[in-house]
């Protein structure tokens, strides 16, 4: 009997020392994530540790971005959506918003008929050439549902993958220039150069007429030039900004989108049919 009562009492103890243990092991297991996210290494994200209600962000220090180089997985996120048309111009009836047409610019945007912006109209009323299948062309391929893009680079040319549409797209690298009468194309022809270390500069140029600028129903005419500027921030960021400049249609150039943010993102691997 005495022996039972000594194992039980011993056994009693060892669970109050545990239990009593167990009472710091939240906030301990909380400063050994806190240090570890204090020093992790992410190449998409800041960790976060969520505390006693609080939200604790360990900040990190952006790798450098590679020289000449480009190349990549990249994810625009929601901004690249521009439901409303360029995303830094979009059709939202603000004062600042509000585009400089020639005189046949504005007789050549009051035949579209968008499905968003100020000038919807029901999309069965719509002469939006998306809506017929046709390509989105260049630019819009930029400025309406911009998506995850992935990014081929060789020293003759870029190769972009766009998720949306399933669209490939060539821009030539090896010093060429851009065609002086070409044929209209969709995303018409394109040449670029590294303007310095980080920052890859393409001209574009032919683009089909039939297309329109923007979700907007923005036009163009045949003199539609379109330049595109890549900026390596850092090795996790990628901006892109795209200026329009079409004097049959606008007064002057505009900036289309504005330094658009991408991150790196991972590979994700799919199998289809």
């Amino acid at each position: 009997m005495e022996f039972h009562f000594k194992v039980v009492s011993r056994f009693m103890i060892l669970i109050l020392i545990t239990a009593v243990a167990s009472l710091g092991s939240p906030a301990s297991a909380q400063t050994a994530q806190l240090r570890q996210a204090e020093t992790a290494k992410s190449q998409k994200a800041t960790p976060y540790i969520d505390g006693w209600g609080t939200t604790i962000i360990a900040e990190l220090s952006a790798a450098p971005a590679p020289a000449h180089d480009i190349s990549g997985i990249w994810e625009p996120g929601p901004r690249g959506v521009q439901q409303l048309g360029a995303g830094a111009m979009p059709e939202d009836g603000k004062p600042e918003h509000q585009l400089t047409y020639t005189p046949s610019g504005l007789a050549k945007l009051n035949q579209t008929k968008p499905s968003n912006g100020v000038r919807t109209v029901l999309p069965t009323d719509s002469n939006d050439p998306a809506w017929h299948c046709d390509p989105q062309g260049l630019p819009r391929e930029d400025l309406f549902e911009l998506r995850t893009t992935q990014i081929f680079q060789t020293p003759e040319k870029m190769l972009l993958l766009y998720e949306y549409g399933k669209i490939w797209r060539v821009i030539w690298a090896d010093g060429r220039e851009l065609p002086e009468d070409p044929e209209p194309r969709w995303f018409g022809y394109s040449v670029g150069k590294w303007e310095d270390d980080y920052t890859f500069v393409v001209q574009s140029s032919g683009m089909d007429e039939r297309t329109w600028i923007d979700r907007a129903g923005r036009p163009h005419s045949s003199d539609l030039r379109v330049e595109e500027r890549f900026h390596r921030v850092d090795r996790d960021h990628l901006e892109l900004t795209v200026t329009i400049n079409d004097p049959k249609i606008y007064a002057k150039p505009w900036v289309a989108l504005d330094k658009l943010r991408f991150t790196w993102s991972r590979p994700i691997l799919t199998s289809g049919r």
